[in-house]
Parts: C-alpha cells; structure tokens; sequence
C-alpha cells in the first residue's frame, strides 16, 4: 500500500474514465465537494470547469491538454496489474468516495469496477450512475427507502444473507451467482435491514444516494 496522495476529512468524489451526467455529477458534487480524477477522467472534470486535487493513473487516456492544464496534479503510476480506480482509491485517505463515470460505459469495465469495491469493502465507497448506484453491502447495514423501490442484492462472490423490509425477503439465504441472486425486488417496509457475510453488491436507483450513505455511514461507525 502507497502513502496516500490525497487526504482529507471530507468526502471526495472520484470521476473516472466515463464522462458522467451533469446531474450526476452535481449529485456527487453536493455531498463530496474535493475532486479527485482517475486517468481520462481528468479531462471530464476540466470540462466541467473542475480542478482536481489529483489525477491518478497510468495516463494511457488523458489528453495531452489535460496534462498541460493539471501539471503537478498528474500523478502516474505505471504498473498494469491494477486498474486505475484501484490506484486512485489505494491512493486516497477519505471517509467516503463517490465515484462517477465508472458505471454505463463498457461492461469489462464495469465488472473491474466491482473487482475493485469488493477489494476496498472494509471502505465507504459507492458508485453512482445516470440509472443505478452500487456498493459492496457492510455486515450490517440499515436505510430508510421508499416503499416499491427497486433493490437487487447481487452476490459477487458466495454470500449468506439476511434481508429484511423486502417484497421477497432473504432469511439466511446461501446467495451466489451460480443459484440464488436477487434482481428485481423491491422496498416493502420504511426500513431495510441487511446482513452480509460476503460479497454482496447492493444496487438501487440514483434517488436513494442520501439514504443509502446514512446507512452506510453508520454501519462503518458501528465496526
């Protein structure tokens, strides 16, 4: 593990290679106001008049205008075992990441993105989307949603699991991609309570942000 390249007590949004949705964006902006850019993702935040606290990455897609303009921001790392959003989050000491434009582009990309949360789960980090948000689900977590909102429980790796304020709760269910997942279900009670031994990646709608980091925060302050 590198020294970290940007601390901060603050949330920080991450803009990776996809170039995210104005609202979107502005979405991630009002909650993590410090910007960090993984690689190509620098260009997006200079045109969204952004000025990253860093670029991190091996710098196979940023313009050579957006090395000019961010100078000493450019921070290459030059390995290829790892994917730039995992040297971008190894790379950064914050309490929460929202990362952006990492979701709706290519589908290998997409499921590295996922390699990597699975990889940081001991960390508070989601990614949010024009269509969907994800994260790795803490042993225990609990949020206040919407009754008929969509949630999908995917388990990336083997998964027990207990959810509960479901139309289809899960009671101790053995969930893995090779049997049992949970696409499609939908918010039945005012809270939802789930515990997660394993990778479990839960998945709801871009309105639930607020929710979903409440209940996220308070499952890492209880660990």
């Amino acid at each position: 593990m590198n020294q970290p390249i940007v601390s901060s007590a603050s949330p920080i949004t991450l803009i990776g290679g996809v170039e995210p949705a104005p609202q979107t964006l502005a979405k991630a902006l009002s909650i993590a106001p410090i910007v960090v850019a993984v690689d190509g993702g620098g260009d997006h935040a200079l045109a969204a008049g952004l000025t990253p606290e860093a670029v991190i990455g091996d710098m196979d897609s940023l313009s050579n205008a957006g090395r000019a303009a961010l100078g000493g921001r450019v921070h290459h790392i030059a390995e290829q075992n790892s994917t730039d959003f995992d040297k971008a989050l190894r790379s950064i000491a914050a309490p929460l990441v929202i990362g952006v434009g990492f979701l709706g582009d290519r589908l290998d990309h997409a499921l590295a993105a996922l390699h990597v949360l699975l990889k940081y789960r001991d960390r508070a980090v989601v990614l949010l989307g024009e269509h969907d948000l994800l994260f790795i689900a803490p042993r225990h977590i609990q949020m206040a949603l919407p009754i008929g909102m969509r949630v999908s429980l995917m388990p990336i790796t083997d998964a027990r699991v207990d959810a509960n304020g479901l139309k289809y709760n899960v009671k101790d269910g053995a969930m893995s991609m090779r049997d049992f997942i949970g696409s499609s279900n939908e918010v039945a009670d005012p809270v939802v309570d789930i515990y997660a031994m394993g990778g479990l990646a839960v998945i709801l709608p871009p309105e639930a942000l607020d929710a979903a980091l409440a209940g996220l925060t308070a499952a890492f302050r209880a660990q």
